[in-house]
């Protein structure tokens, strides 16, 4: 759920609020009663709640979760494919292009 920002135009103060996105907005003040809350535009937080989610998810160094065993690539007997010649490289000879038409 969104955590969301308030300030009061009457007294000043500020609150978070853990609701809903289709909950309607606060007006009402909890420090003075008054129907001056208005809500702040800002980053929008949220909370992860449920089984499955810990804090340390998506960190670095250790966490709750262990990491996959590493594997080596597999080595190949193959020697690797040699580059072309200098002379049919694609860098030293310009496109071909189609001439253009001739107009009658």
């Amino acid at each position: 759920m969104p955590l969301y920002e308030y300030r009061c135009q009457a007294c000043g103060k500020e609150i978070e609020v853990l609701q809903k996105i289709s909950d309607a907005p606060r007006t009402e003040c909890p420090s003075c009663g008054q129907s001056a809350l208005i809500k702040k535009v800002t980053a929008a937080g949220f909370q992860l709640k449920g089984t499955g989610w810990y804090v340390t998810d998506f960190r670095g160094g250790s966490g709750a979760s262990t990491p996959a065993p590493k594997t080596e690539p597999a080595k190949t007997t193959e020697p690797a494919a040699a580059a072309p010649p200098a002379s049919q490289s694609a860098e030293s000879k310009p496109a071909e292009t189609a001439p253009p038409p001739v107009a009658s």
